[in-house]
């Protein structure tokens, strides 16, 4: 891929639905932790990046992030497989997350027509069929028509929620009820730390995208043209995780939900926006199937001409893994009973390695021989220093918000696996 093409393939992955669950993160934490937050992820984002991309440029031989895994933590062989299972769960957890919102926009448009099993498995099909392509060149064509629906969606969300009269509703009730719509600057007094850490964890989600880095940056002509890339995607995720989340945040205040399209008071309104988020919910999707199944493909294939050939068994082992990983991603979506219990479990689990954890590492791989060298290095340490710190923060005490969340869901009135329940917004 060119780095304009690997560009479009990082804007389809990063311009997602999560966009709309940070109108809700703001109405937990307030304007000014919450902007913070917004802003220190991005830091945290850019400049992690920018360590995982020098630290390839050392090691070219990495093709994916088990390799980054295996080279960071020094050629070890437990880090690769260990990583490993991290890339296969994250990557299968939120192609469920996908298969999940993708039966949510389609309950929405059809007032529930059908059990929300069956659109599930409809979506998962359509997954399937579409993940059939073997190169990331091919999806990053998909990856356009992807941003620009969702930037559609977003757009049409925002002038609804500025045109309407009022929000339909929040969690803790319909308008309204918690009266007129509000705004605050800081964090609501009675606010509970699992539910401040799990809106904290929705922001850090959206920024951790480093998981796929690797992958993409294997099939690019020039790796060393990847901060073009990089540059592109972080002016682009600046704009649109802070500016329209905050003006939902105004809108709809108390009354933010996760996604933000249902707290539109006008059903029409809330149909024509969230349709436009069908698109972006199936490409990502198979974004995300593409590096998971080019791991297992690698390993099923080694050493056999069919890896590298358009062959009829190499095809049909591509589409057997596909479909396989799907499947599993179908069963998780059933499972787990809410978006927001999807977003913090996987902010916390993983993005804590693949966001924080792994590039500190990297760092101190690459500079163990002089992390103090002058004031420039010396401030770099520090960072990479704090970056890990964050990263077991948010694996110690994360997992747990995320882990009391899913507790908290399933002691109320949810949904149960396999359940024809509406979930439409």
């Amino acid at each position: 891929m060119s780095w304009q093409k690997t560009a479009w393939l990082l804007a389809g992955d990063q311009v997602c639905l999560a966009i709309m669950a940070q109108s809700w993160s703001l109405s937990v934490l307030g304007w000014v932790p919450g902007i913070i937050t917004m802003l220190l992820a991005a830091i945290f984002f850019y400049f992690t990046s920018m360590t995982m991309w020098r630290f390839i440029m050392k090691h070219p031989e990495i093709k994916d992030i088990c390799d980054f895994g295996y080279y960071a933590f020094g050629k070890n062989t437990w880090a690769y497989h260990f990583t490993s299972f991290m890339l296969l769960a994250n990557n299968i957890m939120l192609i469920g997350f996908h298969v999940l919102t993708g039966a949510r926009v389609i309950n929405t448009l059809s007032d529930h027509s059908l059990c929300t099993v069956v659109f599930s498995v409809i979506v998962t099909i359509m997954g399937i069929v579409m993940s059939l392509p073997r190169t990331l060149n091919h999806i990053s064509f998909m990856s356009m028509f992807s941003a620009a629906c969702m930037g559609i969606a977003i757009l049409l969300f925002m002038v609804f929620a500025g045109i309407e009269d009022a929000p339909l509703y929040g969690y803790l009730g319909d308008y309204p009820k918690l009266g007129p719509v509000k705004t605050y600057a800081l964090t609501p007094s009675g606010t509970t730390f699992v539910a401040a850490m799990n809106a904290v964890l929705n922001i850090t989600f959206l920024w951790v995208p480093q998981i796929l880095f690797p992958a993409f940056i294997a099939e690019m002509e020039r790796p060393e043209d990847f901060p073009k890339s990089l540059a592109v995607l972080s002016v682009l995720s600046i704009i649109l995780f802070i500016i329209p989340p905050a003006i939902g945040f105004r809108y709809l205040g108390q009354y933010s939900t996760a996604p933000a399209f249902g707290s539109l008071g006008v059903v029409v309104y809330k149909k024509a926006s969230f349709a436009f988020v069908i698109v972006p919910t199936l490409v990502i999707g198979v974004i995300y199937a593409n590096v998971s199944a080019k791991y297992v493909y690698r390993h099923v294939m080694r050493g056999s001409h069919h890896e590298h050939s358009n062959t009829v068994i190499g095809w049909g082992v591509w589409a057997v893994v596909q479909t396989v990983i799907w499947i599993i991603a179908f069963i998780f979506a059933e499972v787990i009973p809410s978006m927001g219990d999807f977003l913090s479990l996987l902010g916390a689990a993983f993005d804590s390695f693949f966001g924080f954890i792994f590039f500190a590492v990297a760092y101190w791989q690459m500079n163990k021989l002089d992390l103090f060298g002058g004031l420039s290095r010396s401030v770099k340490t520090l960072f990479h220093a704090v970056t890990f710190v964050v990263g077991l923060f948010l694996l110690g005490p994360g997992l747990y918000a995320a882990c009391e969340a899913i507790i908290d869901d399933y002691s109320g009135s949810t949904r149960p696996a396999f359940s024809c329940a509406n979930i439409a917004i």
